[in-house]
């Protein structure tokens, strides 16, 4: 292959690289993807749903049961862990650990195409994981409307929206990436907790809801919401659907160029 078809195809090829690593851990990829939806759906869905719709919580909800309120939310939250965790260490390995991204750009790939492969492999990795998440919701009754399957790309880009940055935080990292532990347990952690996964965001002190306003989780959540309820309104649906994809260009432009800052010698 010439140097200039390399240059062309250098994404595609990076892409197939991590889909040859990851294909090591598919079975368990797909596995976790089946069984923690149905753990989260009974635990929370049935257990603690059976509690709040007993006491009247729906009416917090819209009238909505709680499950059917939590369901969405959880397929976005999914999404944004995994994301997470596919922008955080396997990424720090190429520069710390297998230093593969060095070899990648002593040939005509460039440091550019390397980070635009490593944020697509992620939306691949977000499609997978949604799609068989979306089954086990529709398979549990919670899906929705048919118009429900729209949580899968919504899904990917709330997943997105997060993993970017954390992709470019690898791109700029020399330890051994004590750092991820900061962004899990302040940032993750919380993020999920305030952004109106489990309950809705009117139950937070009013001070505390500029949190869930600024929130990734949060819009993506109500964008899933509104797709599996049918409770679809333009105004607001268009503003979360515009900062997510604000938010992941943005953070894709910076994982670009913290890779091409880091491997240009």
């Amino acid at each position: 292959m010439t140097g200039a078809a390399t240059t062309r195809s250098g994404t595609l090829m990076v892409v197939e690289y991590r889909l040859r690593v990851a294909r090591r851990f598919l079975t368990s990829s797909i596995f976790s993807s089946i069984v923690t939806p149905l753990l989260y759906l009974v635990a929370l869905g049935v257990g603690l749903g059976s509690l709040v719709d007993a006491g009247n919580g729906t009416a917090s909800l819209g009238g909505v049961d709680y499950v059917r309120f939590l369901a969405p939310a959880l397929l976005t939250a999914a999404a944004v862990q995994t994301g997470v965790g596919e922008a955080s260490f396997p990424v720090l390995g190429g520069f710390k650990w297998t230093q593969v991204f060095w070899g990648i750009t002593s040939t005509p790939v460039t440091p550019g195409q390397v980070a635009d492969a490593q944020v697509l492999f992620i939306g691949l990795r977000l499609a997978l994981g949604s799609a068989i998440y979306y089954l086990v919701l529709l398979a549990f009754g919670v899906a929705g409307r048919p118009a429900g399957v729209l949580m899968i790309p919504i899904a990917v880009l709330t997943g997105l929206s997060c993993a970017v940055w954390v992709v470019a935080l690898s791109a700029v990292l020399r330890k051994d990436g004590q750092a991820f532990n900061v962004v899990f347990r302040f940032g993750l952690v919380p993020m999920t907790l305030v952004s109106g996964s489990f309950f809705p965001i009117s139950a937070l002190p009013v001070a505390a809801r500029p949190l869930a306003w600024i929130s990734p989780l949060w819009h993506g959540n109500e964008l899933a919401r509104a797709a599996a309820l049918g409770d679809w309104r333009w105004w607001p649906g268009l503003g979360h659907l515009a900062l997510l994809v604000l938010l992941t260009g943005l953070g894709w432009w910076l994982a670009r160029a913290k890779f091409e800052r880091r491997l240009v010698v």
